[in-house]
């Protein structure tokens, strides 16, 4: 088994509120579960509402897999999701 890791540093332009905040980054969590079939949950910054850290976990057999459902999944954030702001992105095998 090989479980490889993503954390995710993101600002988000233009948010006022905690509930906003919400608003923008449980439909980008829920797409990383269904469409990439990854863990995620925001671990960071959970207090400020213009900018969010967010974890990503994929598991297989296969560590170059597990690299490029991650890849993948950033690359559809960066296409799809232009009210985020993708600032960083560390990727590790665990």
């Amino acid at each position: 088994m090989h479980i490889t890791a993503c954390v995710l540093e993101l600002e988000i332009p233009g948010c006022l509120s905690l509930k906003e905040k919400r608003g923008r980054i449980q439909p980008l969590l829920a797409k990383l579960r269904n469409r990439f079939g990854l863990a995620a949950a925001e671990i960071g910054r959970l207090d400020a509402r213009d900018g969010a850290t967010v974890a990503c976990v994929a598991v297989s057999n296969d560590p170059a897999h597990n690299e490029r459902v991650l890849q993948s999944a950033l690359h559809w954030i960066e296409i799809n999701r232009p009210d985020l702001e993708l600032r960083d992105a560390h990727i590790e095998p665990r």
